[in-house]
């Protein structure tokens, strides 16, 4: 399939940062830098507080919002934690599920990612799912393994309209926040990989309909060349989403 079928999609996670009254100042920021954008699907993951007020400020912009994760169960006594249907309720169309973050800080697995994209599609959501090695892993040479396990296990029991409503981020956790970023050809080759896998778990041709985006210390810099892989299909973009100017530039890529 020729890779412009696959419509780029930049997302920004602003993880635990930004008010709401910074929310409102950023895309106030956004707009003129956005303006008429229609090459790439925008989305910004704000934290929670700031979800409903996001969605509002960012809807005449054409940006989506996306909750930054997400609890399976749909209510009850569940202590701190937010359902998908709270989360459409603030006016989000998608959520990350399986952030790296969540993984090695939280416990996170790929049983949990399961039941969260399923418990995202049953709101009507769709699912970022991230998967990634750590530096240990790649050193190793188990980077496909790693892969294999996290995309096996976290897509399990998925049917094919299932996934339409996926979007996968490979996160090399090695490259996050630390200033390394894959080069575009180790992107590449991970991208490849799990596409790969994708057209086993799934068919091939929907594989080749699914958007798989890249996150590791994406930059405005080094944009252009991932983007121009022919399996990476956007960005999941942590530190340079959280000032306007920086994701605009990374958003108005040249190329593809």
């Amino acid at each position: 399939m020729n890779p412009s079928i696959r419509k780029p999609l930049i997302a920004g996670n602003w993880k635990m940062y930004k008010t709401i009254g910074e929310t409102e100042e950023f895309f106030t920021q956004l707009e003129p830098l956005v303006n008429g954008v229609n090459h790439c699907e925008m989305v910004i993951a704000p934290p929670f507080t700031a979800l409903r007020r996001a969605s509002e400020v960012a809807a005449p912009l054409g940006v989506g919002i996306s909750a930054q994760d997400l609890y399976w169960e749909t209510e009850g006594a569940w202590t701190g934690e937010v359902s998908a249907k709270m989360i459409c309720d603030a006016g989000c169309r998608y959520s990350i599920i399986g952030h790296s973050e969540r993984r090695q800080f939280f416990s996170e697995s790929d049983r949990s990612v399961n039941r969260k994209i399923k418990a995202a599609h049953g709101a009507g959501l769709e699912a970022i799912v991230c998967v990634g090695e750590l530096l240990a892993e790649r050193e190793a040479g188990q980077t496909e393994k790693v892969l294999e396990k996290q995309l096996t296990g976290g897509l399990a029991a998925l049917t094919e309209p299932d996934f339409s409503r996926i979007i996968i981020a490979y996160e090399p956790v090695w490259a996050i926040g630390t200033g390394r970023t894959a080069t575009p050809e180790i992107a590449q080759e991970a991208h490849r990989f799990i596409r790969s896998r994708l057209g086993q778990l799934i068919s091939p041709g929907a594989a080749e309909r699914v958007r798989v985006l890249y996150g590791g210390s994406v930059k405005p810099d080094n944009i252009a060349g991932l983007m121009a892989q022919p399996d990476i299909d956007g960005a999941l973009v942590g530190g340079a989403s959280l000032q306007a100017k920086s994701f605009a530039a990374i958003v108005n890529f040249q190329g593809r």
